[in-house]
């Protein structure tokens, strides 16, 4: 079996860059991605604060651009989802064998950047009701709920940028937000307010969600006063945070009690060879431009361990 240099688990944002610096160190290379490339991110439609491009740019073709990139120093990705990761006993220098859904691979050293999956609110109804009013994904699901009222979950940046995209489908859009004050930027914050398809229930959380067949209305709770209250809808979009993607990891590395892995500040994991980025990462800040930083710094500390083997 083929030893490669490095195999990155994970084609987001984190993954790409690190398989494009991958290839520019001239290392052999691969890139494992279980699902499709672009990771999280290709559930919004368009990026605004990506740099580089005024006026944002379409999620689908910022991936796309990283990706040629990527096929242009010569590292592929491979459809194939990594199930296990077994260090051998050749330490203090392991070779890492990877167990994945399509065979085994083994690795020089590995770049973690599984990337991360929607929260879900954990209350009655929202398990029998997803797919028929429940979606935890904007640009995927918006066209459905045209003339429709619907509620989305959430007051960070993504909620927000969800409700505005959804303003062009809806009819109305209603936030409803656990605190006071949003957690998105605040130039999304006004952009929202401007917009009078949409108004926000904040103070509040969603207790339970309503219907039988499909979504009909939710139970809210403001958290301030415990007043209890009904509001109708057709659909709801859920976007209150992450979970990450490292089940596979959690008998391997360092991880915290939300399951995001601990790295030094050069991403260095707990075993020697093995470094993570992008939203699988314990940070204080989840964003496409650090993603896309953490994967050259993830490349560069891979590089500089394989030249000190």
């Amino acid at each position: 079996m083929a030893v490669y240099d490095l195999v990155i688990i994970g084609a987001g944002p984190a993954g790409l860059t690190a398989g494009l610096y991958a290839g520019r160190f001239r290392f052999k290379a691969l890139i494992l991605e279980k699902m499709s490339v672009g990771g999280q991110i290709i559930l919004s439609s368009a990026i605004e604060n990506f740099p580089g491009f005024p006026g944002g740019i379409a999620t689908y073709e910022l991936i796309e651009k990283i990706s040629q990139q990527v096929r242009e120093v010569d590292v592929s990705v491979e459809n194939s989802e990594a199930l296990e990761i077994i260090p051998s006993e050749q330490l203090p220098d392991p070779i890492y064998n990877i167990k994945s859904s399509q065979g085994n691979y083994q690795a020089r050293s590995i770049i973690i950047a599984s990337g991360a999956q929607s929260k879900r609110l954990g209350v009655e109804g929202e398990e029998k009701l997803i797919g028929r009013g429940i979606s935890y994904c904007g640009a995927c699901d918006g066209p459905l709920f045209k003339n429709k009222d619907i509620i989305v979950v959430g007051g960070g940046d993504r909620a927000i940028e969800e409700a505005l995209f959804l303003s062009g489908y809806a009819r109305k859009v209603t936030v409803v937000h656990r605190r006071q004050q949003l957690r998105a930027s605040k130039i999304l914050e006004e952009k929202a307010r401007l917009n009078a398809k949409i108004n926000f229930v904040l103070d509040s959380v969603i207790e339970k969600i309503t219907g039988t067949d499909r979504v009909a209305g939710v139970e809210i709770k403001n958290v301030a006063t415990g007043a209890l209250s009904t509001l109708s809808c057709e659909g709801i979009f859920i976007f209150v945070g992450i979970i990450p993607n490292t089940n596979f990891l959690r008998n391997l590395l360092q991880i915290d009690d939300s399951g995001f892995i601990i790295t030094n500040q050069n991403l260095e994991t707990s075993l020697p060879g093995i470094f993570a980025c992008g939203d699988c990462l314990k940070k204080s800040l989840y964003q496409v431009v650090n993603a896309c930083g953490e994967g050259a710094v993830a490349a560069d500390a891979a590089h500089k361990y394989l030249l000190n083997r």
